[in-house]
């Protein structure tokens, strides 16, 4: 999302960089720059007014002045304006306490992705807060938003209240609370009904269910894609509602980001969740500092590592190490470290986390191809137990069997054959050298 932004700062910090000393001249050009990129970004003109007004402040300080590296210096303090402007340094966690069962309200517009957020937030507090969550459609208005929840609560394995026909909001929240008294929840989501735009109707309703609930936390689900309208409707929902939170959905679009900029400065509601795309493990808790460094380029490494260590088995990964050691490495562990690196997400957002890279020359041209990974996977998986264990007995025939099982071609088959024969023998060299086992990066994406 941030990538336009990140190469328009990256162009203005290399020519700070160029310069020994920097001047208050410098420094004004620089921030004009910057001022450009982030309005260019769709960040509100007032944020950017006071985010450059702090900068300036700083910036033009002794300490830069007579730093030996002002250039940095001044990236330092963009940096750290950055995390301040999205909420650095606030505690943005949930407040779920007091007695159980806890409320959550989930509000927004239509179409911003409430009821795929209620099923998202629900699987997180389970697998992350050790609770015991319970969601509650209080949609009757938009077609099938009932089934779509009661869908999701099946997939993720979570209880899902059944609102009885005739029932207004009002009625099903006040009977849902009730009936989860009696069951082993500790954790209501009660996704609400939406409009196209912000309407007394809608919002005489939501204050009616606040009153009725009482929620500990009333978070507001925006539309990452809509900018400057998302930060509209936060300021809207929070006038009316007193909002406790925000939680933006399609971060992985391709918007500007001026949203994620904007929304805590106009607000001064914290940002608590991201949705990162469809799938239900899309979602991350919003870190400030982590996502300002994410769009100055420098990367996300405890991100990064806390998406690996979700994503690989402890246990699983010393099985590997063991093999690599031994040579036995099979195409059906390789098969299995490729659902790994699935689990963890698009490979263009992991690569993304990875300090630096995103600035070396020629790396947009080499974008990651998701659909090469399902390729292999589906070639591996066409072959017989026989045929993964030891890939030596397939000949020509087998070839063509495993290409048409497939959906690829021969020279597909032979291909990843060829590397991973390529890959075995690096394995045994490393081992020999007596390095510890780690798999090469040998995926052709």
């Amino acid at each position: 999302m941030f990538e336009t932004l990140t190469e328009r700062l990256d162009q203005v910090f290399k020519k700070l960089k160029g310069r020994g000393k920097l001047t208050e001249k410098d420094i004004k050009e620089s921030l004009r720059e910057v001022r450009l990129a982030l309005l260019e970004a769709d960040v509100n003109y007032k944020v950017v007014k006071d985010f450059i007004a702090g900068v300036e402040e700083k910036a033009t300080g002794q300490e830069v002045a007579a730093s030996l590296t002002p250039a940095q210096q001044v990236i330092k303090i963009v940096h750290e304006e950055i995390i301040t402007l999205m909420g650095g340094g606030e505690d943005n966690s949930l407040k779920l306490s007091g007695s159980p069962p806890s409320s959550i309200m989930l509000v927004g517009l239509q179409g911003s992705g409430k009821t795929t957020t209620a099923g998202k937030l629900g699987g997180y507090l389970r697998d992350n807060e050790r609770r015991r969550p319970y969601l509650v459609p209080a949609d009757p208005y938009r077609p099938a938003a009932i089934e779509q929840l009661r869908k999701l609560g099946e997939i993720l394995g979570i209880a899902c209240y059944a609102p009885q026909q005739g029932d207004d909001p009002l009625q099903t929240v006040a009977k849902a609370r009730k009936q989860a008294q009696g069951q082993d929840v500790d954790t209501l989501i009660f996704d609400t009904a939406g409009r196209l735009h912000i309407d007394e109707g809608l919002m005489a309703e939501l204050k009616g269910i606040k009153n009725v609930l009482n929620p500990q936390e009333i978070l507001l689900v925006a539309d990452a894609m809509t900018g400057q309208d998302a930060v509209n409707v936060a300021k809207g929902f929070n006038d009316a509602l007193g909002i406790t939170g925000v939680i933006l959905t399609k971060m992985d679009g391709d918007a500007r980001g001026g949203a994620a900029l904007s929304i805590k400065a106009v607000t001064q509601r914290p940002i608590k969740f991201v949705g990162t795309g469809e799938k239900l493990d899309a979602w991350e808790a919003f870190h400030p500092d982590r996502m300002a460094s994410r769009i100055l380029g420098m990367g996300d490494v405890l991100s990064l590592i806390e998406k690996a260590q979700a994503a690989f088995d402890e246990r699983q990964a010393e099985t590997l190490e063991k093999k690599l050691r031994k040579n036995e490495f099979t195409l059906e562990d390789f098969r299995d470290q490729l659902h790994q690196i699935k689990k963890m997400g698009p490979l263009e957002d992991i690569l993304g986390m990875i300090p630096g890279l995103g600035k070396l020359k020629g790396i947009k041209a080499v974008r990651p191809d998701e659909r090469q990974l399902v390729r292999l996977e589906a070639i591996v998986n066409s072959m017989t137990t026989d045929e993964r264990r030891n890939p030596r007995i397939i000949n020509g025939r087998r070839r063509l069997r495993i290409a048409k099982g497939s959906g690829t071609t021969v020279q597909d088959v032979n291909r990843l054959l060829k590397q991973f024969a390529m890959m075995k023998k690096m394995i045994k060299q490393f081992s020999k050298k007596g390095g510890k086992g780690v798999l090469p990066n040998m995926l052709p994406v």
